[in-house]
């Protein structure tokens, strides 16, 4: 067992970092609602193991007998050198050590890099897990953005005398209408005294406290719940929350009676009148009760309607009035909920309209994209231009083959025969290398390879074709020039002209005879 002193000092350790992991991970800037909430429910689980550690450490500060007996073990008397205790407390530490080698420690260092999301000791990342927090939440609360009322709208439309069923949206400004004062106050008072109602303001206050705790990690909810469950008790206890009166109390005081009505025990029912109670002691049904009753061995019922007490009629009034009392408790706690949800209605409402705008295809598409947030989102316009994105997928191609119009490998005979898999590099294209003869053939007539002959101040002739180095492109270009001169001097001395006189000379001969003045 550690020393009493030790866990302490290590407790204490524990709650000083925690509360840094705590300011680390508050003092992040979130940009997104779903990492802003993240980070809420993170920290909610550290305040919660800092107050499991600060109760151990109120136990352990209260246990004054063991720290006692700590601090007498550890104190050796002056005039003596005692270490046993310390060689004692040593040998159980190795001991523990020799019969767990394999013990591993900074298993609190691990917990801490988890809520920072930290990578472990080891310097690598772990594995991406499912996000904890999204599975909280419905796909119609979108991560705790919006409530998820369907449920309760459709138990609200099976409530008899409401009226007009409203529509959802319709419904959802009804549960605005908290702000000014308890939801429902408007339905007809018969309504909301029934069991579907009681059933329904149950299931209202379950769904919209649960929410909050998910949505709001930080904040006190059962605190604030609590205060509003003794606010509700004072007003209840001094009759200050009208239109929930019970309606046998009612005709108690229209009657001036104390029961308000006539039990019959044979036949378990209760009758408003004692008229009423009088006719039916004649109907078979009744005689058939009676003699049931007395064949059980039961008291029977007293033909004058004095069998009624007290005590058999206060349970059946202590039922209705409890149900009463639920249906205004929890109308009371779902109203003080629904106050501080009146912004995220809000975004549902406006969420419910934006939908119910959208195509059907439109619909399908934002819940494909809810159900994969790491897909690429549609082709965005860029100046008036649809750019179309490729799917990313991992296509099996180890022989690296070009691909096709369909965008899968090209079959590998075809490769072969276009010659796709030999190089054809050009220097004046800046050493660019072209796969396959074919492609090699069109690259003279491209961009690429005029602007490379621009440079070089050639043109981009069909007597250049297929030259591919620098040095043999300004060999070929200087020989063309040469070429050139030599047929103009043989266009000037092969060309023959005649004289008057018929001579022949050729073209130079006769051009300078002629400015002599000898023709």
């Amino acid at each position: 067992m550690d020393s009493i002193l030790e866990i302490q000092r290590q407790t204490h350790e524990e709650v000083e970092r925690f509360e840094r992991a705590l300011y680390t991970l508050l003092s992040r800037p979130n940009s997104t609602h779903d990492k802003n909430l993240q980070n809420e429910h993170k920290a909610s689980q550290i305040l919660d193991r800092i107050s499991a550690r600060i109760t151990t450490l109120n136990n352990l500060y209260q246990d004054e007998d063991a720290r006692k007996a700590e601090l007498d073990a550890l104190s050796a008397p002056s005039q003596q050198n005692d270490l046993s205790e310390f060689y004692s407390r040593l040998g159980k530490i190795q001991e523990h050590y020799n019969k767990y080698p394999d013990a591993v420690s900074g298993g609190f260092d691990l917990e801490i890099a988890a809520f920072l999301d930290e990578p472990g000791q080891d310097g690598e990342d772990e594995f991406e897990e499912e996000d904890a927090i999204a599975l909280l939440f419905s796909g119609e609360e979108g991560y705790g953005k919006y409530l998820d009322l369907y449920a309760n709208h459709t138990a609200y439309n099976n409530l008899k005398n409401i009226g007009k069923r409203p529509g959802y949206l319709q419904y959802l400004d009804i549960l605005l209408a908290a702000q000014i004062g308890p939801v429902h106050s408007d339905l007809p008072k018969e309504t909301r005294l029934t069991k579907d109602f009681e059933t329904y303001i149950k299931d209202l206050h379950s769904y919209l406290l649960s929410f909050t705790k998910k949505t709001q990690p930080l904040e006190d909810v059962e605190t604030r719940q609590n205060k509003a469950a003794v606010e509700f008790e004072t007003k209840w206890g001094a009759d200050e929350i009208p239109g929930w009166e019970d309606p046998s109390q009612s005709k108690k005081r229209e009657n001036g009676t104390e029961t308000g009505g006539v039990w019959c025990s044979a036949c378990q029912k209760q009758y408003s009148k004692q008229t009423v109670y009088d006719a039916h002691l004649t109907s078979k049904k009744h005689i058939k009760a009676v003699a049931k009753q007395a064949s059980s061995g039961e008291p029977a019922a007293n033909p004058n309607g004095s069998g009624h007490t007290d005590a058999t009629n206060h349970p059946i009034q202590s039922s209705a009035r409890l149900r009463i009392r639920n249906s205004a408790y929890y109308t009371h706690l779902s109203t003080e909920l629904l106050v501080a949800l009146v912004p995220i209605l809000n975004e549902t409402k406006s969420n419910v309209e934006r939908r119910f705008s959208l195509t059907a295809r439109e619909r399908e598409q934002e819940l494909l994209e809810q159900a994969n947030p790491t897909v690429a989102p549609p082709p965005a316009a860029v100046d008036g231009v649809v750019e179309e994105e490729e799917e990313e997928e991992r296509i099996y191609n180890p022989l690296k083959l070009p691909l096709g119009w369909d965008g899968k490998p090209i079959p590998y005979w075809l490769y072969k025969l276009h010659g796709l898999g030999v190089e054809y590099r050009c220097e004046i294209c800046s050493d660019h290398v072209y796969m396959g003869r074919k492609n090699f053939d069109r690259h003279f007539q491209e961009s690429r390879h005029a602007f490379g002959m621009r440079a070089l101040g050639l043109p981009n002739t069909k007597h250049f074709h297929e030259i591919t180095k620098i040095e043999d492109a300004l060999a070929l270009a200087e020989k063309l020039k040469q070429e050139g001169r030599h047929e103009i001097f043989e266009q000037e001395t092969m060309e023959e002209l005649e004289d008057d006189e018929g001579n022949v000379y050729n073209r130079k001969t006769y051009d300078d005879l002629k400015k002599q003045g000898l023709i």
